[in-house]
């Protein structure tokens, strides 16, 4: 009887348990209902609003959808291709200034490898792009979309992995590239420790994950992640980096790894043209003179298709379909767009005034006027226009040093009195016009050309640009950015061109300009001054100083 009264007890007890744990996961399925309730409106949200689609914007309009479509860049493309193509590519780093068709360049280089016949690259290889100055940095690594991270169990969200204490390596850009291309923008703007992790990545193919709560004896760990933490997540894709900034601020390191492509800046009537087929696909008409004066203002394609946008803007608000002149110099000035000057050298010979050719920006050429004059005085010699200081050393330790431009024209003024150019009762002024910065040696042959033609009242010859630097015994030495000065020179209509022997190439014979080799300063006198028209008083030597100071002063 007792024994009955037991199990009777037992059974009503274990009821109400059973109806108590009923009822509370009746009210727990509730909530998921209601949940459910509201992903199904925040599904029916987020339908509406891929719905709504604003008009495409131009810029969009003309991206390049072919290498045809990049203006200006043929000798980077063809080099971009090479070290793409084939069954070795090569990491890549692309310098060049902002809106010149960097990254389009390099989405249709992979394109191109995908179809050679040796190439590792399978047709579904990736194309991932990330922009160095948006990837977050983490110290503590709980996020890096670029070389990705481990979601410890401890994290919010972890999941059911993670609430059975199993950490879950996250793929970052790197991993999503592997087999294909990782395009990194503005690589220049990385954090200096995530640089290192990726030189790393570049060596090794692969990211190592390292987690406090990685237990390799722990069965409940699936066989993938044992397999990560083990042997590293596959992250084997060749890089494309693209700057804006200059090679000299990109590490060392990094550079040793890549191979290095140069896009240059785009001509006015490059850009000229970028902007006419910008405004065919607005629907809009412009004639050649205002897509020259867009040339004028705009400093890079992208520039131009903006100036074509808000012009075209203005038109329609008036009813237009033509863009004028007016429009174009009115979104100039309400944007504050500066017209770049004309390169066109003035091709006289003049007393004291020669071409001289400087590299400025991203490998861009240009021509400066370099002019000299005398006067009574003491032998000094003054050298004027915006003439830098250098500052060298890194943090903690930098140094001022006179700008070797200065340098230079020292050596110039004692080269020049030692071959008897001048003397201890002449004054020389040299002067930079145009608010150009200068520095660097490039301008020591250019500087004594210009010296010698105002000692001497020899009108230096106006159709030549000259380039290179001189030592204190009359050699003319190898300068930088030789090819870029050459083109600026031909942009700027003369017809000649003096160089260092030394930066002599094959290829300077082709280009439409009449490239000179010199490697002595007394042979780029006498091209530029005629000097051995001179009657001098003994062989190779100047006519005494006083005369030829008093003809440069008349």
């Amino acid at each position: 009887m007792i024994n009955i009264i037991l199990v009777v007890i037992q059974l009503a007890v274990t009821s109400v348990v059973g109806i108590y744990f009923f009822k509370q996961l009746r009210k727990e399925k509730k909530p998921s209902q209601d949940k459910r309730a509201g992903g199904g409106k925040e599904m029916e949200k987020l339908q509406k609003m891929r719905a709504v689609r604003l008009s495409e914007p131009l810029s969009e309009r003309v991206r390049p959808a072919t290498f045809a479509d990049i203006i200006g860049q043929q000798d980077g493309i063809k080099a971009l291709k090479i070290l793409l193509n084939g069954p070795n590519p090569q990491h890549v780093l692309i310098y060049g200034p902002p809106g010149v068709g960097k990254t389009c360049a390099a989405r249709l280089a992979l394109e191109v490898a995908k179809l050679s016949r040796e190439t590792p690259f399978l047709p579904d290889a990736p194309f991932i792009e990330v922009d160095a100055t948006a990837v977050r940095f983490d110290e503590r690594s709980i996020a890096d979309p670029l070389l990705g991270s481990v979601h410890d169990p401890i994290y919010q969200g972890a999941g059911p992995l993670g609430v059975a204490g199993v950490p879950q390596p996250k793929p970052g850009a790197v991993s999503k590239a592997h087999g294909g291309v990782l395009f990194l923008d503005e690589i220049g703007e990385l954090h200096p420790t995530q640089m290192n992790k990726l030189l790393k990545v570049l060596e090794d193919r692969k990211v190592m994950f390292d987690s406090a709560y990685y237990n390799p004896d722990d069965t409940a760990v699936p066989k993938y992640i044992h397999e990560i933490f083990k042997k590293g997540m596959p992250a084997d894709f060749r890089l494309v980096g693209a700057t804006t900034r200059g090679p000299e601020n990109i590490p060392p390191a990094l550079r040793s790894r890549c191979m290095e492509i140069y896009f240059r800046a785009l001509e006015p009537a490059e850009i000229s043209q970028i902007a006419k087929g910008a405004a065919v696909r607005a629907g809009f008409r412009m004639e050649e003179e205002q897509c020259a004066l867009i040339g004028k203002y705009a400093a890079c394609g992208r520039d131009a298709v903006n100036i074509v946008q808000m012009a075209a803007g203005l038109a329609q608000s008036e009813d237009r379909f033509v863009i004028t002149s007016e429009d174009i110099e009115w979104v100039a000035d309400s944007s504050h767009y500066s017209p770049r000057p004309d390169q066109i050298a003035q091709r006289d010979n003049q007393v004291g005034c020669v071409h001289g050719l400087a590299v400025y920006g991203a490998s861009q050429g240009a021509v400066m006027e370099i002019e000299a004059v005398t006067m009574l005085g003491t032998g000094k010699v003054t050298v004027t226009g915006i003439v830098d200081e250098e500052e060298l050393g890194g943090e903690g330790h930098r140094m001022r040093r006179k700008s070797t431009a200065r340098g230079s024209a020292e050596n110039v003024a004692t080269l020049l009195r030692r071959m008897g150019y001048a003397s201890t009762v002449t004054d020389l002024h040299i002067n930079f016009p145009g608010g150009a910065p200068v520095d660097g040696p490039s301008a020591g042959v250019a500087m004594a050309v210009a010296a010698c033609s105002a000692l001497t009242g020899v009108a230096a010859d106006g159709t030549t640009a000259m380039t290179g630097e001189v030592s204190v015994r009359g050699e003319i030495k190898p300068v930088g950015g030789v090819p870029a000065k050459i083109e600026a020179a031909e942009r700027a209509g003369l017809s000649r061109v003096l160089i260092p022997r030394a930066n002599w190439q094959e290829r300077f014979r082709d280009m439409g300009i009449d490239v000179v080799p010199v490697d002595r300063l007394e042979t780029a006198l006498n091209m530029m001054l005629g000097l051995s028209d001179v009657k001098a008083a003994h062989e190779n030597k100047i006519l005494p100083m006083e005369p030829l100071v008093a003809k440069g002063m008349d």
